[in-house]
């Protein structure tokens, strides 16, 4: 690294109110030859390796770098690849964020207001970015920081300064998070987690690609999705989905920067939760699949104008 381009590296980071995406820009994308492979284990006979197989086929000559988080409990499938990797949240933090305000009020032994509940709602179904940053606003770092800690998301790094959208996440932790909403435990109690759920099955059709993309006709879909574009490593498209019914339980996080274009990105995305639904729920042949919309949308996030 020249010194010039250390100085630019340390000046993105000062904007951005962290260093922990310096290694990230002074590392640069992974060669052919160090890249991470797909790691898989089951408890189903040749599962993992039909799945280690169907993704790496997904994943073919797709430019960018993506790091996937799978879970299956009803056949203790794990799949993960890149597993550590820290990406600029965008959206996806929002689901934190709701359970942040859930965690707290179960704290204090209360119900959400009419208002924080109207706020929810806008954040996760519609992506509203004003009512996720009034509800960063009233939560605070310390509350915030509470919860990571209390779901044991360790690596998971809250935007400064305001910018929820540059929290640092990874599968590790994200997946994490989906285990929480999906099964009884101890930091959020039953009636927050069908609710985190509820409202990510009603998020609206312009926004329900991504993980969902494949889904059999035969589970609930739960997902919440989140892009962001800045000069550094292009387009980040990220979707995090949970998928419960007919006797599967399941989950997966993929987050993915440099895409060239949104749309690139959500194409990667469901090249892998196509390969991944198929492995786990084989289908008959004329059964509905559910389809994402054609058209990915997604609420902008606000970034510094420096990055």
């Amino acid at each position: 690294m020249t010194p010039r381009t250390s100085i630019r590296a340390g000046a993105l980071a000062v904007a951005l109110g962290t260093a922990v995406l310096i290694p990230a820009v002074a590392a640069g994308p992974a060669t052919a030859a160090t890249a991470p492979t797909v790691s898989c284990t089951s408890a189903k006979a040749g599962l993992a390796a039909k799945l280690k197989k169907d993704i790496t086929a997904a994943l073919a000559n797709r430019k960018g770098t993506v790091a996937i988080g799978l879970y299956d409990r009803s056949t203790k499938t794990t799949c993960t690849l890149r597993a550590t990797t820290a990406y600029d949240s965008a959206s996806t933090v929002k689901v934190t964020v709701l359970a942040t305000l859930l965690w707290d009020a179960k704290k204090h032994n209360r119900y959400l207001t009419d208002r924080e509940a109207s706020l929810a709602k806008a954040m996760i179904t519609k992506s509203d970015n004003n009512a996720t940053s009034t509800l960063w606003k009233q939560l605070g770092m310390t509350k915030i920081k509470g919860f990571l800690s209390a779901a044991g998301m360790t690596r998971t790094v809250p935007g400064a300064n305001g910018y929820w959208g540059l929290t640092q996440e990874n599968v590790t932790d994200e997946q994490k998070l989906l285990k929480l909403l999906t099964a009884r435990n101890s930091v959020l109690s039953d009636n927050s987690r069908a609710y985190i759920l509820k409202l990510m099955n009603q998020v609206v059709s312009s926004q329900r690609w991504g993980t969902p993309a494949g889904a059999p006709s035969t589970v609930t879909v739960h997902v919440k999705n989140g892009w962001l574009q800045r000069s550094t490593h292009g387009w980040r498209v990220h979707s995090l989905g949970t998928f419960d019914g007919g006797g599967h339980d399941y989950m997966m996080s993929v987050l993915t920067h440099g895409n060239s274009t949104m749309s690139y990105g959500v194409t990667t995305i469901q090249n892998v939760a196509k390969a991944i639904h198929k492995d786990l729920v084989p289908t008959t042949s004329g059964v509905t699949r559910y389809t994402p919309t054609s058209t990915p949308s997604e609420a902008h996030v606000a970034v510094p104008p420096q990055g």
